[in-house]
């Protein structure tokens, strides 16, 4: 069985293979240049670590369904930006602000296009069931990103909806690429479910995390303009529980800092994030994302298999600083 730096390695081989025309120049070079930004490529690498529960020796026929996991993923990110109005991007120029959002637009839908045209390699035994899921799972994502826009100007939002729309934003892909993964590899339908929900949970682990590092992350290490969401007004699970945890006062200066349009959003950020402080919120957010963990990891030790690859996996995302 290939180590998870193994996968990565070929991931990123198989990625630098890609060819694309030369013109027109504007749509096919965004697509090179948000691919050849980085990331931690987790979600194919979890598809092939599913993969390999089942086929040790032949991981490279899983490669094109997991090269159509990572292109799916960064079009959704091309499309968030423009809508986030997110300036940076892994520590690098979005591709709205580096060429235009008409740009951006255009290069994301043609990535859309090239996963399925990768995810359509697949043999006929695997393919009709990976494409299931594969639908099942992009509309869910973008029903999550509609969820999130319509958060921003809801006056109230729960937690319940909350951690509705990121299971759905984000955890349903780290479920597909695994339970994508069994199939290809020859798991059992009970196996591939409980992939998808360790997955599933774990992801919703993943997106608490990230809310954490937007606010008190490193800026260098996060990749990403620190306080973005505060900027953005989005109601995150921060906000969410600073609102329950508040008192009037308390309350009524972190609504009106999130309603504000006047105040400088340095200004804004720093604001939040001291009232963030004093109501101790990054002990309360950890404390949500272990109880994620823990359910995930029953989840996946159902399975019956040695997962101690996707464990050691888990446990990175776990304690991630980026």
């Amino acid at each position: 069985m290939k180590s998870i730096d193994e996968l990565r390695t070929l991931v990123e081989q198989e990625l630098l293979s890609l060819k694309y025309p030369s013109t027109p120049a504007d749509l096919y070079a965004p697509i090179d240049y948000i691919l050849s930004l980085g990331g931690k490529r987790m979600r194919p690498i979890l598809l092939l670590l599913s993969y390999q529960l089942y086929n040790k020796k032949d991981v490279k026929a899983a490669l094109r369904p997991a090269i159509a996991i990572e292109v799916f993923h960064n079009f959704t990110l091309l499309h968030d930006d423009i809508m986030d109005e997110a300036p940076v991007r892994r520590g690098q120029s979005t591709v709205h602000t580096k060429w235009n959002e008409n740009v951006a637009i255009l290069s994301g839908d043609a990535m859309l296009i090239q996963s399925y045209q990768y995810l359509s390699e697949l043999p006929k035994e695997s393919l009709i069931e990976c494409l299931s899921v594969f639908n099942t799972m992009a509309l869910k994502v973008c029903e999550g990103q509609q969820y999130d826009m319509d958060f921003e100007i809801q006056a109230e939002v729960d937690l319940k909806s909350y951690l509705k729309m990121i299971e759905y934003k984000t955890a349903v892909l780290l479920g597909a690429s695994l339970k994508m993964g069994a199939i290809i590899g020859g798991g059992a339908k009970e196996d591939a479910d409980n992939l998808y929900e360790f997955g599933r949970k774990i992801g919703i682990a993943f997106q608490l995390k990230d809310d954490l590092l937007d606010v008190f992350g490193d800026t260098n290490a996060f990749g990403k303009q620190l306080g973005g969401d505060i900027i953005a007004n989005k109601k995150t699970c921060l906000y969410l529980k600073a609102l329950s945890l508040s008192d009037g006062s308390e309350k009524m200066e972190l609504v009106n800092l999130y309603s504000s349009e006047t105040i400088n959003s340095t200004e804004k950020v720093e604001k939040v994030k001291q009232i963030y402080a004093s109501l101790e919120i990054e002990t309360h957010i950890n404390e949500l994302i272990n109880e994620y963990y823990e359910n995930a990891m029953k989840s996946l030790n159902a399975i019956g298999k040695d997962t101690s690859e996707l464990e050691n996996f888990a446990a990175l995302l776990k304690i991630r600083e980026s």
